[in-house]
């Protein structure tokens, strides 16, 4: 039998017994790349960190290819966090970010076997000549190279992304996203992403989940970012990267 790569029942997460998820049901097909798009504060960073076993669920259920999240190895989900909550001042070469991928802690020794690996990962995501490089000297879109490096050097069936986009100029925006449908084109991993860009997530995911503590829509992009739906999730589409409505299904 083929599971799904994500599959959620009834999942609802409280903070506090403040409701942040409430009552989400899809499910994620293997080798798809989905968006999460919905306001700030939506609870889209909870929901990646709840596929990740870091946040406890209150009601419900997450599966990850058919697993338990206590079963799921952990070579199996790689995961890149906001860069802007990074430290860069750390003093550390971007080689040594993407070896503590493979290690789960900082690497005081280095194999050679370890290296190779994390080389091809940074050959991967075209960051090779940034090997040597300090993290302080990195730009936004650097600094994401390495991040992406470091989730894919285990070659994880599944890539959690929060926000790669922030804190990156449009051509390094338009750069991460080719390097992601890439990577996704020759590993065949599941990508999930979130978002706030509207256009991203319509020419670059198969499928967006449009969130506001609870589900709005599930499905393909055209389905899910109408205007009615936008507006139940952000109360206006007064956004920098308003859609154009009504689209075709012909446009």
């Amino acid at each position: 039998m083929i599971f799904p790569a994500i599959q959620t029942e009834h999942l609802s997460v409280n903070f506090e017994n403040h409701p942040v998820l409430s009552d989400l049901n899809f499910e994620i097909p293997r080798d798809s790349f989905v968006a999460i798009v919905g306001p700030n504060g939506a609870g889209k960073s909870t929901l990646l960190r709840a596929f990740l076993g870091l946040v406890k669920v209150t009601q419900g259920k997450i599966t990850i290819f058919g697993k338990n999240l206590a079963d799921v190895p952990a070579g199996w989900i790689g995961y890149v966090p906001q860069v802007k909550t990074m430290d860069r001042n750390f003093p550390a070469l971007s080689i040594e970010l993407v070896l503590t991928g493979i290690l789960n802690t900082w690497p005081w020794r280095r194999n050679q076997p370890h290296r190779d690996r994390a080389i091809t990962a940074l050959e991967q995501v075209g960051g090779l000549h940034l090997e040597k490089r300090p993290l302080s000297a990195l730009s936004g879109g650097e600094l994401q190279r390495v991040c992406l490096a470091r989730s894919i050097v285990r070659e994880p069936r599944l890539v959690l992304l929060d926000e790669p986009a922030t804190g990156i100029d449009s051509v390094g925006e338009a750069d991460m996203y080719d390097l992601l449908e890439n990577y996704q084109a020759q590993s065949r991993a599941t990508i999930v992403m979130i978002t706030h860009d509207w256009h991203a997530a319509t020419h670059h995911a198969d499928l967006v989940l449009l969130l506001n503590h609870k589900q709005i829509s599930f499905g393909p992009p055209r389905e899910v970012l109408t205007e009615q739906n936008l507006r139940r999730a952000f109360g206006h589409i007064g956004h920098k990267h308003k859609l154009k409505f009504p689209i075709s299904p012909n446009d």
